[in-house]
């Protein structure tokens, strides 16, 4: 019996980065978003991930360049993120691994400064950077809450008080998001990275990042998805082991 040739071996040189964008109804700033990303050094592909979009935002990002997977139904931001994971795995070459960079998508043209947030993975500093934002250009009509939840929910769990704990822009190993699988539902998924990373002993950076986005406002909108967010996080955090203390604590805008 003939001996099979041995397997090729994995290319020399950094890592390939697959940046992931999950979008829905962004039709007006997906495309600016994906030329901004594809134009990266290091990014080998840009997959967009429609969660169930009423308008062009699949057809838009596909003249743009990028990849589409399509959610006929909304799904969250999470299961959007795990399902562009997939499709990059499923297109990787025997002993080809990329690097994962999270993208939202109506950051249009400032998309490009997520550029940053590679060099600490690829140069092994962390395997997880996230993104610190500027102020943006308008205010958004929140209070806090979730910000304040996330923090110390994080800190508690894993010594580590993040500065922006709700960041999406992300660029991570597959080890780091193979190390946070499952990923948390929903609006979770921020904080559950960040604290299964760390309780996996891996190391996470923040990386300051000049980026813009559109900011949800102070209308009902707003507020309900302020509320979803919050209900997502607290059940991220309740499913790491956070006590009842550090909850009532964040509800009070106090430190437990």
């Amino acid at each position: 019996m003939p001996t099979p040739p041995a397997p090729a071996p994995p290319p020399k040189g950094p890592r390939p980065v697959a940046a992931i964008i999950p979008a829905k109804d962004e039709a007006e700033r997906i495309a600016a978003t994906v030329a901004a990303v594809r134009a990266i050094d290091g990014v080998a592909l840009v997959v967009v991930v429609d969660d169930g979009s009423a308008d062009e935002t699949a057809a838009r990002a596909h003249d743009a360049g990028a990849y589409v997977v399509r959610h006929p139904t909304n799904r969250g931001k999470s299961a959007a993120l795990a399902s562009g994971v997939d499709f990059v795995r499923q297109r990787e070459r025997r002993g080809v691994r990329h690097d994962y960079l999270f993208v939202d998508a109506d950051l249009e043209e400032s998309a490009a400064q997520v550029a940053v947030l590679i060099p600490p993975v690829r140069d092994g500093a962390a395997d997880m950077s996230i993104a610190i934002l500027p102020p943006q250009k308008t205010a958004g009509g929140g209070h806090g809450f979730v910000v304040r939840l996330a923090r110390d929910g994080i800190r508690e769990l894993t010594g580590w008080a993040p500065t922006q704990p709700l960041s999406g822009m992300r660029a991570l190993t597959a080890a780091a998001y193979d190390a946070a699988t499952p990923l948390a539902p929903g609006w979770g998924v921020e904080v559950g990275l960040s604290v299964d990373i760390l309780l996996a002993g891996l190391r996470v950076e923040e990386v300051p990042c000049d980026l813009h986005h559109r900011v949800t406002g102070g209308d009902w909108r707003g507020q309900l998805h302020r509320a979803r967010q919050y209900r997502d996080v607290l059940r991220a955090l309740r499913a790491r082991g956070l006590g009842a203390r550090t909850i009532g604590a964040a509800a009070r805008g106090r430190r437990p």
